[in-house]
């Protein structure tokens, strides 16, 4: 009987917990005597033979409270729509026959593809094409469906929490408004969550248009009844009512999609002509993709590697590795990239926030 040969990638954005992800499939793969292949920089690695390496238990070990990722990542890597430079013109072209190809001359049976909605996206595509895959979720934003909660997503909130605990204290001691801009292009799960958790007075999300007077007469009311300070948390794709995101680059040229940024200042500009107030502006960035990963992310997981191995040993691929409740399960693919998981406007986390007396920007 020949030898199983597993390969695991890492696409997309990079977050805290990857390499627990890495590890534990090596591990558990180890333990089965199977080969594990890493690929580099997401699926590109497959288009460059040095990017593909066998893993061991010695080039996991240590790496569980790092952030990151080992194997690196793109959020540019589709085969489908690879960018190519011709005459001094980047050129779109199709080079799945050209990634088939080397899964196939590598000898790997099967592939863990661990990333968010467009790196699972293009799993599905490459499933077509005759790829076993199994996935596994990843995204800051929290924002696939089929899993109750994404690794890095946690670490991220503790980063954005931490921020607002800092701000309160600056903005008590200058009497300031602060607006802290954190990640959340359509989904605001981050802002949302961390806004109750470090006990923001104004939360703006993207599936609720603020009204910037109505945030205006917040603070001012907050003023009245003694708050000489407020603090603000804005998810980067919170817009106002009849108005729109907020882009620093359009998508086109090295950016497969357009970068959202500033929404931060454009709050500050606006409050800061109505209020007499001193209102400043933080952007946490990158800051929240960073960073070794809480407890919680490394053992969610070193779990999801471990699932990964057990649905491929079963012969279950096409689903996502998931957590539902306390339970670590299995998902179809497709069921998990048909939309965005998105904050439900009228629902229960948007109550609480409001009863805690947490403006919505509505």
């Amino acid at each position: 009987m020949n030898k199983k040969r597993i390969g695991i990638l890492t696409g997309g954005g990079d977050c805290p917990g990857l390499n627990g992800v890495i590890r534990g499939v090596v591990r558990a793969a180890v333990r089965r005597d199977w080969d594990v292949v890493g690929i580099e920089d997401g699926f590109d690695g497959f288009l460059h033979q040095e990017k593909c390496r066998l893993l061991s238990l010695e080039d996991v070990r240590g790496i569980l409270p790092r952030g990151g990722t080992i194997l690196g990542t793109t959020n540019r890597g589709n085969p489908f729509s690879f960018p190519i430079m011709r005459e001094g013109k980047i050129e779109l072209v199709d080079v799945s026959d050209e990634v088939v190809s080397r899964i196939e001359l590598l000898g790997i049976s099967a592939l863990v593809v661990v990333g968010g909605d467009g790196t699972l996206k293009i799993a599905l595509e490459l499933m077509k094409r005759g790829v076993p895959i199994v996935g596994v979720p990843k995204t800051i934003d929290n924002d696939l469906l089929e899993t109750d909660v994404t690794f890095g997503f946690n670490t991220a909130l503790e980063t954005a929490t931490d921020a607002l605990d800092k701000l309160h204290s600056t903005a008590e001691s200058h009497h300031r408004v602060m607006v802290l801009e954190v990640m959340g292009r359509y989904a605001g799960w981050i802002a949302l969550e961390a806004g109750i958790a470090g006990g923001a007075d104004v939360i703006l999300i993207p599936e609720i248009p603020y009204d910037i007077e109505r945030v205006a007469q917040a603070i001012v009311e907050r003023g009245r009844r003694g708050g000489r300070f407020s603090v603000i948390v804005a998810a980067e794709g919170a817009y106002p009512k009849g108005g729109s995101r907020v882009v620093k680059e359009a998508a086109g040229g090295k950016s497969v999609v357009e970068r959202l940024g500033g929404v931060g200042e454009k709050i500050s500009h606006e409050l800061g002509g109505v209020l007499e107030m001193d209102v400043r502006v933080t952007v946490l960035g990158h800051l929240q993709r960073g960073g070794s990963p809480s407890t919680f992310d490394r053992c969610l997981s070193s779990r999801f590697g471990v699932q990964a191995v057990e649905l491929i040993e079963a012969g279950s691929f096409g689903q996502m590795v998931c957590l539902k409740g306390r339970q670590i399960g299995a998902a179809p693919i497709e069921d998990a990239v048909r939309h965005l998981k998105l904050i439900d406007p009228d629902g229960a986390l948007v109550r609480h926030a409001e009863e805690l007396g947490i403006m919505l920007g509505r």
